[in-house]
């Protein structure tokens, strides 16, 4: 059975995306009916959010349990002055119902534990890893592993970005803890203490929403099997292949 059009407000709204032979009616009717999972409504978390947002993604789940702060505002485009103490996912919320209230947006003010995230990777098409947190980021991914829900991970701090895709669908592809192993945490670095150039979240975090966006329309090629990283001092980007490690404790027996 043929499905229906779409009607004339989603024609308008999304008229740029249909006219893209990659996306077209199908692409963005795919988009329309996703659900994408966020952790971390921050600086990484805000562009991508918003970008779904614009782009008709389906339900969005936000998740992070801090809360608004005047340092934020540097960076954290989805946040204002007048939200300062208000729950970051709150006002993301309200920032993503102000671009598209078409959009489903469901708002967790929690701590991304392991528990949580099986709960909520289950129930995702994309997840967008947009924390600063190592042992985050483990959770998420074996999370995602086990769900085999693909993973779009960004992080950037100082003048230096990267984005990875991991998609455990494909059994030849690698997880997080293949390139970057759950026992050797690398020396925490965060936007507190060694600082972050605004419109470099911008960036990462935009390319984030353009994977996931590729992803869940069928379309494109995705970073999967790559590391894409980003040095702002000189706008180089350096492309590095990642292999899958036969040896991996996340993912080498799921398969």
């Amino acid at each position: 059975m043929t499905e229906p059009d779409l009607p004339d407000s989603d024609l308008l709204r999304y008229s740029r995306h249909l006219l893209l032979d990659d996306i077209g009616v199908e692409g963005q009717r795919r988009i329309l009916q996703s659900r994408a999972l966020i952790i971390g409504a921050g600086g990484l978390g805000s562009p991508a959010a918003m970008y779904l947002a614009c782009s008709g993604v389906g339900s969005i789940t936000i998740v992070d349990d801090d809360t608004v702060d005047l340092t934020n505002l540097q960076r954290q485009i989805m946040h204002s002055t007048d939200r300062i103490g208000q729950a970051k996912v709150l006002s993301a919320k309200n920032t993503l119902a102000r671009l598209n209230p078409a959009v489903q947006v469901h708002a967790l003010q929690a701590r991304a534990d392991a528990q949580l995230l099986q709960d909520l990777v289950a129930q995702a098409d994309v997840v967008l890893d947009c924390c600063d947190n190592f042992q985050t980021r483990q959770s998420i991914n074996a999370a995602c592993v086990l769900q085999r829900v693909p993973l779009v991970s960004g992080a950037a701090i100082g003048m230096d970005g990267q984005i990875a895709v991991y998609d455990p669908r494909d059994a030849k592809a690698p997880c997080y803890a293949c390139v970057f192993a759950p026992d050797a945490p690398p020396e925490e670095a965060r936007c507190a203490t060694m600082g972050v150039l605004a419109p470099l979240v911008g960036v990462i975090g935009a390319m984030q929403a353009l994977e996931a966006l590729k992803l869940l329309a069928h379309t494109g090629t995705s970073l999967s099997g790559f590391l894409l990283m980003l040095d702002a001092h000189s706008l180089e980007w350096t492309r590095l292949r990642v292999q899958k490690n036969p040896a991996c404790a996340v993912c080498a027996e799921r398969h």
